[in-house]
């Protein structure tokens, strides 16, 4: 394996990195409800685990409201127990049709608690970040028993902390936006 082989492979896992932190920023509520607050919510539709939007129709209907309507009548109280089990921080609501969800105002001491989450999922992200480099640098370091120069691993090395940086400020990108987005009222 080459030095550009190892870095390239090195950006593919720290692309997935981002992604991974783009999904799990958008479980975090702020201020507007999502169906993708849904997102990992499984429910057992005739004998097999199934997301809720595979068991049913989730849409918005205003800023706070998410209306889950199953295709059958019966999975109404599956799904309300899913979400009761999943503690997501709403409790759902069964008009005998569909499964509301109500996303109160959010509270000035409850958005500090959404902020202190999300940096928490980023500095997650951070950490896995530095991790994919530094197994990255052990495997350019290696290359040096295997006819690669000195100057080729510098430079290889210097490359993978100018991609590390470039995800790093990717995350505190995503972290910087999703706080705004928390704390305006």
């Amino acid at each position: 394996m080459t030095p550009e082989q190892i870095i390239n492979e090195t950006k593919v896992h720290m692309e997935k990195t981002i992604q991974h932190l783009e999904a799990e920023l958008t479980k975090v509520r702020a201020g507007k409800i999502s169906p993708g607050m849904l997102d990992g919510i499984m429910v057992d539709y005739y004998g097999s685990h199934m997301p809720i939007n595979q068991a049913a129709n989730v849409s918005v209907l205003d800023a706070r409201t998410l209306s889950i309507q199953p295709w059958e009548r019966k999975m109404l109280e599956v799904i309300e127990k899913a979400i009761l089990a999943a503690n997501i921080g709403i409790t759902p609501h069964n008009d005998g049709v569909a499964v509301k969800l109500y996303q109160p105002p959010l509270t000035e001491e409850r958005r500090k608690e959404f902020v202190k989450k999300a940096n928490s999922i980023a500095e997650t992200a951070r950490v896995s970040i530095r991790n994919i480099r530094r197994e990255a640098v052990d495997q350019i370091k290696k290359l040096g028993k295997e006819h690669v120069s000195e100057d080729q691993i510098k430079d290889a090395e210097t490359d993978m902390q100018n991609l590390t940086n470039k995800f790093i400020g990717l995350v505190d990108k995503h972290i910087e936006q999703k706080d705004k987005e928390i704390m305006t009222v």
